[in-house]
């Protein structure tokens, strides 16, 4: 039976781990078996460069820290070789960047599950959220969109500008933009002169 200073250490360690989950905007558990230390080497270094927290984690210790959080769903997965990329940041850089290892190297690493949120995701939705680009290019692509129509307003007050004022009208809108000709106004008929009565 483990002693008391065991047992205290690897509550720590559930601890640790489950705020650590509480606090992620997402997190990915990955079956690392296979992976060379040249490769485990580069692979901490993209993580670190997007801001992303990747440990190994013992199975039994992770599932108390998912079950602490509801996400009892996580349990099935958690056998094998395990490790854990977490970030509190760029929520779509840990999917973005497992992804492309695992697809480099093959059944030596692969996704077991995440999570975003605090829900656990799909399948399909993990593989979704690999093929979108960074936060940044994400938001890259919203500036880019929000500005097009302000551009546009750009050149075409530029070419009005060059051409000395306001643009020509056509001739319908010219038409209906003059004030309509006024009608001549009849004046009044003079009343016919009195006739002095008879006295």
């Amino acid at each position: 039976m483990p002693n008391a200073k065991v047992l205290s250490e690897k509550q720590a360690i559930v601890e640790e781990l489950t705020e650590r989950l509480k606090k992620a905007s997402s997190g990915v558990f990955v079956d690392y078996k296979g992976i060379t230390v040249d490769e485990d080497t580069a692979l901490r270094t993209d993580m670190r460069k997007n801001g992303v927290e990747y440990t190994v984690v013992k199975n039994t210790l992770a599932r108390f820290a998912v079950n602490n959080l509801g996400l009892n769903g996580l349990d099935d997965v958690l056998n094998g070789t395990t490790s854990l990329a977490t970030t509190d940041a760029d929520p779509i850089a840990p999917f973005r960047i497992l992804s492309d290892y695992s697809k480099k190297l093959n059944d030596k690493f692969n996704i077991k599950a995440a999570f975003m949120e605090g829900q656990i995701l799909e399948a399909y939705e993990i593989e979704e959220l690999s093929s979108l680009p960074s936060k940044e290019a994400l938001i890259s692509v919203v500036l880019g969109t929000m500005l097009a129509p302000i551009t546009s307003l750009a050149v075409v007050l530029d070419q009005i500008a060059k051409k000395g004022g306001a643009a020509e009208a056509p001739a319908a809108e010219e038409a209906a933009a003059e004030p309509a000709a006024e009608a001549p106004v009849e004046a009044p008929a003079e009343a016919p002169a009195e006739t002095p009565a008879a006295e």
